[in-house]
This record gives structure tokens, sequence and C-alpha cells, in this order.
């Protein structure tokens, strides 16, 4: 409904300044020569009324449209902004764009939300030499609020700022609709598109930790925009076309001459790889028949394409295990997808003059970009620049994408950046219509500071490092003795979920853009902002209830029937804290920057143990341990913080248990 909301109030904008418009030329008309004016006046007034009428009619709609009763989360910073906007509006009507700034307030005792945008308004007045002073301004806006369920009062602090205190009442309702119907986001994304390319490992080498990165972050963009409405396409984007696929295919020639007939017992690809890679650099025969087999893949041979094949499926039962394990959902489409697209590209790209031949390669230069794209080598092969051409018109124009985010690291910031603008010079897509955006990141470090190796100086197998991650955070269950408490089964999924959980957290809780160390010992520190810690206390929340012997239809029936108090300091706080969840995705879906979200969830697990250290749910006998009391508004406030908790943590990709 907020997207809806939002494009209302967009219309209703726009149409505002068209009566702002139409009613000056009106008053310049009526000044004029009457005779010369009439028919001309006439018209536009005419064009008045139906704008007029028009805009009550929107109106009208959207406050319909906000009445309306749904399931969704709403998104109060947003609400908020729309309040000011109209106070705004309507303190100064003649301002064009006026400044709008509605923020979250950092301190409790400067209320909820702060609305700064006096100051800026100050600044365009005094640009008219209009000088006015930002606390007047403040005042003036404060004095043009509309009625709205959201603002219990406001106060003007220092130069000009709005403190916005919000409505208990409001925000109880609003808790416990979030406790009967679910967390639920608008349809943001109703009939929107959206291809997330991330992982992209190579044919017949092993996933290493330089994948890592990627694919966490790339499964996670996905599962958010998949929670706000959007059809998601999950691409892989694997390396499994090219010359190194000659000299594997006439290894296994080679190694195994029945390939055709008797699959060929591969054990160990990466192995196979270096063995064909020193064969390739140092016997010429050898060199030459795998060029051969490079022609005859191009051509599609099929004896070469069974090869090819069998090499391909090989290593994706490879990805597979690491992909089921870190619960990665992808669709391959790889380099070789696109290789009878690339000549289409290539001549689309010469017949509107973009391409010059440099040494006997076909190149095109991209305006705004240094380096210019290969798109034909001097030997007449394809690059990785006519791979990436190819893809993004066929996701541009076959798929009809909204949207596309390439989850790749940050050193090929250059190269998307050439690729972004030269599609948009072919007039494949318009950046103002759809987004195409880059979502780098930084390198996995060690805990030396630098890029994370073996002790032998090798780069670290993926495989490898989700095995570490499953011993250690078996010790460390085991430290903690849950072992004796959990049967086999629970320790089992103990176990995984702290070891991927923490893998995962670590990475997505920094900002991606900077490169991160990878300790075991930090990540699965149950102190901190570690996934540890937040699995911890998600199921000790989740407890409270089992322990007060309260089952889950008593909750429900008491979030139907319960009113949630909120008198008391630390329920104040943590109920404005769950209900922050919606406008976290917002910023998280416009930014890329899961750290956010990781950032809020520690927030709203401390918030609550401040309130849960506070405010008592149950009050047991001190001698018998008997149950006295269920405060069960508290109790509802347990269930809201688990069942925010739980979707954040869907979204990263993380699966708590219920115990631990």
């Amino acid at each position: 409904m907020d997207a809806l909301v939002a494009r209302c109030s967009a219309r209703l904008q726009q149409q505002e300044k068209e009566i702002k418009s139409l009613t000056s030329e009106i008053d310049r008309l009526k000044n004029g020569d009457y005779l010369e004016t009439t028919v001309n006046l006439e018209k536009l007034q005419e064009e008045n009324l139906k704008l007029k009428y028009r805009l009550n009619i929107l109106q009208k709609s959207l406050q319909a449209e906000r009445n309306r009763p749904t399931k969704n989360m709403i998104n109060i910073h947003s609400r908020l902004q729309e309040v000011f906007r109209c106070a705004i509006r309507a303190a100064y009507p003649d301002l064009e764009s006026p400044p709008l700034v509605v923020t979250p307030s950092q301190q409790p005792k400067f209320g909820d939300y702060q609305c700064n945008s006096a100051m800026g308004i100050s600044q365009m007045l005094k640009a008219k030499e209009q000088k006015v002073n930002p606390r007047e301004i403040a005042q003036n806006i404060t004095k043009h609020l509309p009625e709205n369920e959201y603002i219990e009062n406001v106060e003007i602090a220092g130069p000009g700022f709005i403190n916005v205190h919000l409505r208990k009442d409001f925000v109880s309702e609003r808790l416990s609709h979030l406790l009967v119907n679910g967390v639920h986001l608008p349809a943001l994304g109703k009939n929107k598109k959206v291809v997330v390319d991330f992982s992209s490992p190579n044919i017949a080498k092993e996933m290493h930790v330089g994948h890592l990165r990627s694919t966490i972050i790339g499964e996670s963009v996905a599962r958010l925009f998949e929670f706000a409405g959007y059809d998601v396409l999950r691409l892989n984007h694997v390396g499994d076309w090219g010359t190194q696929f000659g000299m594997l295919i006439a290894h296994l020639q080679d190694k195994f001459p029945d390939y055709l007939t008797v699959s060929p017992p591969i054990g160990d690809l990466q192995a196979f790889y270096k063995e064909s890679k020193k064969r390739f650099d140092s016997e010429e025969d050898f060199k030459k028949r795998a060029y051969q087999c490079v022609v005859l893949l191009q051509s599609k041979n099929p004896d070469i394409i069974k090869a090819w094949n069998l090499i391909c499926d090989v290593s994706r039962a490879e990805f597979s295990k690491i992909y089921d394990a870190l619960d990665i959902s992808l669709i391959e489409r790889g380099e070789s997808f696109y290789q009878d697209r690339m000549p289409v590209v290539v001549k689309e790209l010469e017949d509107k003059g973009f391409v010059q031949v440099d040494e006997g390669r076909k190149i095109m230069f991209v305006p705004g970009c240094s380096v210019p794209l290969t798109v034909v080598k001097s030997d007449g092969g394809y690059t990785y620049d006519t791979s990436d051409l190819a893809a993004i018109k066929q996701r541009l124009l076959e798929e009809k994408a909204d949207m596309i985010i390439y989850v790749v690291d940050s050193g090929q910031a250059v190269h998307f950046q050439t690729v972004f603008a030269a599609a948009q010079m072919m007039g494949w897509y318009d950046p103002q219509v759809t987004r195409v955006t880059h979502a780098g990141f930084g390198v996995v470090l060690g805990e030396d500071k630098k890029k994370f190796k073996t002790r032998s100086g090798e780069t670290v197998r993926l495989t490898d490092l989700l095995e570490e991650g499953m011993r250690r955070s078996m010790d460390k269950l085991k430290e903690k003795e849950r072992d004796k408490v959990l049967t086999a089964e629970e320790l089992r999924a103990a176990q995984s979920s702290v070891a991927y959980g923490c893998i995962k957290y670590s990475d997505l809780s920094h900002n991606r853009l900077n490169d991160y160390v990878f300790s075991f010992d930090k990540m699965l520190d149950d102190r901190g902002n570690t996934a540890a810690y937040l699995l911890y206390a998600f199921t000790r929340i989740r407890s409270i209830a089992r322990l007060a012997n309260v089952d889950e239809h008593t909750l429900q029936k008491a979030a139907l029937e319960t009113k949630i108090s909120l008198e008391h300091e630390k329920e104040w706080r943590l109920g404005r804290c769950l209900l922050r969840f919606p406008e976290v995705l917002q910023k998280t879906l416009d930014d890329l920057f899961l750290h956010s979200l990781c950032d809020y969830i520690y927030e709203l697990a401390t918030t609550f143990t401040d309130f849960y250290d506070s405010c008592y749910c149950v009050e047991k006998d001190r001698q018998t341990g008997a149950v006295l009391k269920v405060n069960m508004w508290r109790l509802l406030l347990c269930e809201a913080t688990a069942t925010i908790m739980a979707k954040g943590f869907d979204i990263l990709g993380i699966k708590p248990v219920q115990k631990m």
C-alpha cells in the first residue's frame, strides 16, 4: 500500500504544480487587454477547474487507500515524510521543491523522529532576499501539520529542529496488527522483475574463498527483493567457455578415450585441470590439439560437446554441495548461453558505427570511460566484454528486467561502468527507467590483514572453510555443554545453524565496500554483534513463552484480545524499534547495504535485553519455580521481537533453531 500511496502523492504534487502554473497564467492574462485575452482566460479557468476537481478526487482516493485494511506493516518514516511534505507545502506554497528531511531521532530525549527541513528552507528564502529565522520556519511548519494518526505532539528545539513524538495508542495498535497478521511488506515490486547476477565460479575450478562474498551477498539481495514482492531471477554467470576447455577436452580424450560410452571417473577436477594446464604449457602437440578442440567446441561438434558437458557436470556436482550447505538457490546461465548472441551484438555495434579496428582488434570507445571495450580479439575470438554486452542486452530486452544487480567484486567497477554506459549508448535501456547496478564488495582478508590464504600460500578452498566452520561450531557447543541437553538431531541442527550463520553474518554485517578480516574466533564469539550472540538471543526469546507454559494458540488468542501496554520506558523503546523494520528494509532495497539490516537486528536484540531485564514477563515462585503470573502484553512483545528477528534472519539466509 505504501508504494501506491507514494505514487498518489507524486501525482498530487504534479497536479498542484500544474494548478499553480495555470493560476499564475490566469493572473497574468487578467492584467492584460481584456478583449484579446477573454478566450484564453476562459479556457485556462476551465482547465484549472478540471485540475482542481481531479486533485480533490486524488486526495480522497489517497485517504481511502490509507484507511483501507491491509495485512502489511506500514513504513512510519515514509508516512511522516508525507505529513511534513503536506505541512511544508501549505506553509510555503510558493517554494519550488523545498527540502524534506525527516529522520529517526538518535536520542530518546529528542523524541522518536525529527524534521530538519527548516534550515534548508531558510537558505531558499534567503536566496529570495527573505530573511526568516529557521525557528520561525519550524513553527510555521508545525502550524500547518495536517490531521494524522501518528503524531502525539511536536517540539521545536535548537535552531529549528522539529522533534516528533509518536502516539502510544498508534504504536500499540500497529504491534497488535503485526502479531495478528505477521510480517508483510507492501507489494513494492508488484509486476517488476529483478535479475541478480552472483556467485559466478569457473567450471573445472574449485570454488574458493574469493567466491564467498558474491555468493552470500547475492543470495541475501535476492531474498530481500523477493520479500518485497519482486519477481527475482537469480543467475549464476559461470565461466563455462573458452580456451581452457580445449585443453581439458584434449586431456580427457587422452586419459579416458572411451568417454563417449563410459562416464569418466574424474574424482578431483582441480587436479585434472592442473594436469591439463601443465601439458598445455609444456607439450606443443598437445597445445595444438587443445586449440583444435576449441574450434570444434565453438562449431558444436557432438563428441566435443559431450566431453564439455561431462566436465561441466563434474563441476556442477561440486558447486551443488556448497550451495546446498549454504541454502543458496541459483539458475546457471554461463558464458556458453550467450555464444550465439555475441555475433548479433557485434553486428549491431558495427551497424551503428561504434566499432573501431585497432591492430586487428575490434574495439568500442564509450564516452566518459577511459578504457575501450574489446568486442573481437585479433584472432577473431570474443572476450568477456562481448559476453557481458550480450548478457546485459538479453536481460534487458528478452527478460525485460526492471532492475539488474551485479554482485561482483569492486575490482570490476570500471569494467561494469563501461558496459553499463555502452548499453545506454546502444539505447538498450534508460537509467531513469531501469536500474542497473554494480553492487561491488571488498576482499576477504586473513587475520594478518593480507589476502586470505592457506599456510602454504594457496587460495582457501570454500569446502575446507565450511568444514572448518562446522568443526569449530561443534567445539563451541560442546564447550557450553549443549551436547548434554540437546538430542543428537538438535545438536546437529544447532551446529549447522551456528557454523553457516556465523560465516554469513560476519560477511553481511560489514559494509560490503570494505575488505573484512575472516576470523572464526570473532564470528563464533557469543558477545557483541555476531550471529552466535543473535542466534542464542533468539532461542532465549522463543523459550520464554514455552517455559511459562503458554502455547501458540494462547498467544494467538491474546494477540487479538490483549492491548499492548507501552507505559514503561523500556516497553516503549522496544515497541518503536520493532516498527522501524519496514523503513530499514526500504533503505536496504535502495542502497543494497545489508549491514544496515544486521545493525538493526543487533539493535533490536539489545533493546529487547534491556526490556527483559527491567520488565517482568513471567513472575515465578523463587522457591518452587512455579509460574505465579504472566504479563501477557509483555509476552506478546517477546513474540513480536522473535517474529521480526526470524524474518530478518530469513533475508540474511540464516536458519535459527528453537533450541540451542
